[in-house]
């Protein structure tokens, strides 16, 4: 388990320093591996750990010559370790380096994504905990539908994220994966053992069966995840979005003092961090795409991919971070309206409770069809009327009241009815 507050930045781990790290990481790790097996001298390999560095600017001067990044790389660091660096990339293809250093990257990636999911998973259950009992209307199509809580609906995005909690688990485990096979991934030049060897000492597991490449199957997988996170964050910022409206206001983003909303307009507030959100998931699912397109490589490799990963693996990974950083920072400090959400539900004189009427009378013997008449007829002369009042309305019908006394009536109108199961969803969850 990695120390919580030990994790790097995101944008640290794709720089082009940390890159060449990981490079010098895996070269490293094959030096060792092969030196335990005999194959090269244990006193050539502590030479090379002593004395192994590099610089990235000397790298690029390099590359702009020789045309080939790897090739780069390693005249570098033997620039720094002299007559022992002929051991190191000794058996090696580049992909052997690129691939296994690229899980390094992608394995602390979503270690750091997967501590920052952790904070919003308790910070939604801690709202979920604050708001179990604030009632307000539940909405589909965006209509008023039946009464629910607020912490209900938090309850589903708190379900929502444990799930993600888990496929993020699985996943670690699907891209920590290295390769160190050799030229189309046979071992002709290096022993499968060395790749064992190695691979352990990353924290990595061997890829069972490799060509020149890890297949990309696994890289489309982790973007896929991610943009399927990031379409959660976009449900929950839409939701605050639609939730933060004028003539809804049951939520609000936190308006600090000073901040100003509109450059024309002194009354805005708007809902910008959320709006960013829902842009940024837009542009996480652009990169699975581009992903998926990665895995049909030609025979056992061609290099396609890697102009696009060099793009959308950093950009996947750093926006879901902040995408994190951002909704969890939001739902800490969601203004919630209580009153407001109150008002909202009782409007046309509690109209959403004509499911309970209407099962009311049919449990005191009307049929279904013409219990669903009688109610819809006063559900729909209350609708959209300032002065409409479907409470007044069914009390006041006479096919109602020959059924229904008053008390019953009333009951029909008790929004608790509909949370008499929440505590049941709540332990499911353990909030």
């Amino acid at each position: 388990m990695i120390e919580r507050y030990t994790l790097p930045e995101m944008g640290n781990l794709w720089t082009e320093f940390y890159k060449f790290k990981t490079w010098l990481q895996v070269e490293i790790a094959a030096c060792e591996a092969q030196a335990e097996l005999g194959y090269i001298p244990s006193g050539a390999v502590e030479e090379i750990k002593a004395k192994a560095n590099f610089e990235p600017k000397r790298i690029l001067e390099i590359e702009a010559e020789v045309r080939h990044d790897v090739i780069a790389f390693l005249t570098n660091v033997n620039e720094y370790v002299g007559e022992a660096g002929r051991y190191i990339h000794l058996g090696l293809t580049s992909s052997d380096v690129l691939d296994t250093a690229l899980a390094l990257q992608l394995v602390a990636s979503l270690d750091v994504i997967s501590h920052r999911l952790a904070d919003l998973i308790e910070v939604i259950r801690q709202k979920a905990r604050e708001h179990k009992n604030t009632v307000m209307i539940g909405r589909s199509h965006g209509i008023h539908a039946e009464p629910i809580t607020f912490g209900f609906k938090l309850a589903g995005w708190l379900a929502e994220v444990l799930r993600h909690q888990e496929r993020l688990n699985i996943l670690r485990e699907t891209i920590a994966v290295g390769k160190i096979s050799g030229a189309v991934g046979t071992y002709a030049n290096i022993e499968p053992r060395v790749e064992a060897i190695a691979c352990e000492k990353l924290g990595l597991k061997p890829d069972k069966a490799s060509t020149q490449v890890i297949s990309r199957d696994r890289h489309a997988d982790y973007v896929q995840q991610l943009a399927l996170l990031a379409a959660s964050i976009e449900r929950f910022a839409v939701e605050i979005r639609n939730l933060q409206k004028t003539d809804v206001l049951e939520v609000e983003e936190f308006f600090a003092k000073g901040q100003k909303g509109s450059s024309a307009m002194p009354h805005k507030r708007n809902p910008i961090r959320s709006e960013r959100l829902t842009g940024m998931a837009r542009l996480v699912r652009s990169h699975a795409g581009a992903t998926l397109e990665n895995v049909a490589l030609w025979h056992e490799r061609d290099i396609s991919h890697s102009s696009v990963e060099r793009v959308v693996l950093p950009d996947a990974c750093i926006l879901t971070h902040f995408m994190l950083i951002e909704i969890t920072d939001l739902v800490k400090n969601l203004l919630v309206y209580p009153e407001n959400m109150a008002r909202n539900l009782n409007c046309y004189g509690g109209v959403v409770f004509s499911q309970r009427v209407l099962l009311t009378l049919v449990d005191k013997g009307l049929s279904r069809e013409e219990a669903y008449a009688i109610v819809q007829q006063s559900a729909h002369t209350a609708w959209n009327k300032p002065e409409g009042n479907f409470h007044d309305l069914i009390s006041q019908d006479p096919r109602v009241t020959a059924k229904l006394s008053p008390a019953e009536i009333e009951k029909c109108f008790d929004p608790q009815h509909h949370l008499q199961h929440l505590e049941e969803i709540y332990q499911r969850l353990d909030i």
